[in-house]
């Protein structure tokens, strides 16, 4: 709107739109970050490590909506519905990449939201209770070859990172593995902790303290190569599954069509939130590395993932009823 018609307008007594003002007064409410799991798993745990510090650096209260259900597509789902205004954001877990071919859903990721800032990366584990008969990932193999689909192993949920590449590992392995899933890691992860199943395909966050304290054995990391997070515990690919990896992430998304300035403000405070050497710290510990990428690296790798793991899905027939 030019000068002239800001002036045409003042002069009929009607209120003068500040573009510029209303831009800059973002945020002016809370603002919410839905996260598409319940309390207790990764995705949660991260969004409440950084959600003090991001509300710092925004100037308004961060409210963390818990929106669970459906390997978290129900979650996804209302915040691809959401008003592109810059007060509804999705911090994402790896599950939305298998999700867009796994389930038929009413949006497609790379149209309904705009990349914000990839958070972290980090490791799954495949875990046994310390009183399974597993020490190794090779006794899994000798165990399942001798009685296909005798052993379960829990995941987070059907359709996800966990359950594919526990999926094209067992492939890979050349054996049968029963999917035993739960409705989010936190019920999962009680569930190994206790020794109702035997195996547990997870992302390193919520387990670590268990991997520490002996309850659960690590017999194999989805990286590449061995890695911090689960000192002197082999890779698969260095068990013999060839170039085998299947890093876990968590990403931060915002609405298709929120005004690049908001864009832009969001994805500088998260970055300033999770790079606080506390916060850093305390994400770390926990089992990933923080990344706070940039939104076009963040939208390269999402969609990469997406790519990635549907070739799996079609190839293995995998779906929402796995």
């Amino acid at each position: 709107m030019n000068r002239r018609a800001l002036l045409a307008l003042a002069a009929t007594g009607l209120a003068v739109p500040n573009v510029l003002r209303a831009q800059g007064a973002w945020p002016d409410r809370p603002v919410r970050v839905i996260v598409p799991f319940p309390p207790g798993g990764s995705t949660d745990t991260i969004a409440r490590l950084f959600q003090s510090k991001l509300a710092e650096e925004l100037g308004k209260p961060v409210v963390i909506e818990n929106r669970g259900g459906a390997s978290g597509s129900i979650g996804a789902i209302e915040a691809a519905r959401a008003q592109p205004d810059g007060y509804t954001w999705l911090l994402a877990y790896d599950n939305e990449a298998t999700n867009q071919t796994v389930m038929r859903l009413p949006y497609r990721a790379m149209e309904a939201f705009a990349p914000v800032s990839l958070v972290a990366t980090g490791p799954l584990a495949l875990v046994a209770h310390r009183n399974a008969p597993y020490r190794t990932f090779q006794d899994v193999v000798n165990a399942a070859k001798s009685a296909p689909d005798s052993i379960g192993y829990a995941t987070s949920g059907v359709g996800g990172l966990a359950h594919v590449s526990t999926t094209l590992l067992a492939s890979q392995a050349g054996i049968k593995l029963t999917h035993v899933p739960y409705r989010g890691g936190g019920p999962a992860v009680q569930d190994a902790v206790a020794g109702n199943v035997p195996l547990f395909m997870s992302n390193v966050v919520i387990i670590s303290q268990h991997i520490r304290s002996g309850v659960l054995r690590p017999l194999g990391v989805t990286t590449r190569q061995e890695t911090r997070h689960v000192p002197d515990v082999r890779s698969f690919a260095q068990q013999g599954l060839g170039d085998f990896e299947a890093p876990t992430w968590w990403a931060f998304l915002g609405r298709a069509g929120t005004p690049e300035p908001i864009l832009r403000k969001m994805q500088e405070a998260l970055v300033r939130a999770v790079s606080y050497p506390d916060v850093k710290a305390r994400i770390e510990e926990q089992g990933c590395d923080v990344q706070a990428s940039s939104p076009e690296i963040c939208g390269r790798f999402l969609s990469a993932e997406i790519e990635k793991w549907g070739r799996v899905i079609r190839a293995n027939g995998i779906t929402a009823d796995s």
